[in-house]
C-alpha cells in the first residue's frame, strides 16, 4: 500500500474550509475553486464527497454545481451511502429529484450498501418511495445480506412502505 503524503496544516485548513463551502451551501466561493481545478470528487476523512456534503444538507445551487464539475452521484462514503441515500434519509424531494436528473443510478448500490429504495422503505418515507419507483428502482432489488425493501420496511414497523411495497409486488 503506497503511503499517504503528509500534508501540511495550511493545506489541511484549506481543505477543511473547502468541505464547510460544500456542506453550508456556498457556491458563490466553490465555483471559482472548481472553476481553478479543485476536484469535485474531494473526499473528506469519513469518505463523504463535497456532493455528499451539499446534498445531505439541502443545498441544491452548491450540489448542482458539483455535478456540473463533475461530481459523481454514486460515490459512496465510508457507510456505503451514496449521495442520494443521505438525501432520502433526509426527505428532501427537490434533491432526490436534481440527483436522479444528473444520472444518480436509481438502483445504485455499493458494494456492502443498499439501493435507495431501501432506505425509502425503512424510514416510512412513502412519496419518496413512489417517487423511486416510478423512476425504474427494482423492488424486488436485494442487499448483500439478501434483504429486500418489504423485508426492511417491515421490520422497521414502516406501515405504510410495506402496503405500498406488497401492492408494487402484485403487479
Amino acid at each position: 500500500m503506497a503511503e499517504q503524503p503528509h500534508l501540511d496544516d495550511e493545506t489541511l485548513a484549506f481543505a477543511e474550509r473547502v468541505f464547510d463551502l460544500a456542506r453550508h451551501g456556498n457556491a458563490d466561493e466553490l465555483a471559482p475553486l472548481l472553476q481553478a481545478g479543485l476536484p469535485a470528487n474531494l473526499r473528506n476523512s469519513n469518505g463523504d464527497s463535497l456532493l455528499m456534503l451539499a446534498a445531505y444538507n439541502g443545498h441544491l445551487e452548491a450540489a448542482r454545481l458539483i455535478l456540473q464539475h463533475g461530481g459523481d452521484p454514486e460515490l459512496a462514503n465510508q457507510r456505503c451511502q451514496t449521495p442520494l441515500a443521505g438525501v432520502i434519509f433526509k426527505g428532501d424531494t427537490a434533491m432526490i429529484d436534481l440527483l436522479l436528473e444528473q444520472g444518480a443510478d436509481v438502483n445504485g448500490c455499493p458494494e456492502g450498501g443498499k439501493p435507495p429504495l431501501m432506505y425509502a422503505a425503512m424510514f416510512d418515507r412513502s412519496d419518496i418511495l413512489q417517487r423511486l419507483l416510478q423512476a425504474g428502482a427494482d423492488p424486488t432489488a436485494t442487499d448483500g445480506e439478501g434483504n429486500t425493501a418489504l423485508k426492511l420496511a417491515m421490520a422497521m414497523g414502516a406501515t405504510d412502505a410495506v402496503a405500498l411495497l406488497k401492492g408494487q409486488l402484485k403487479h
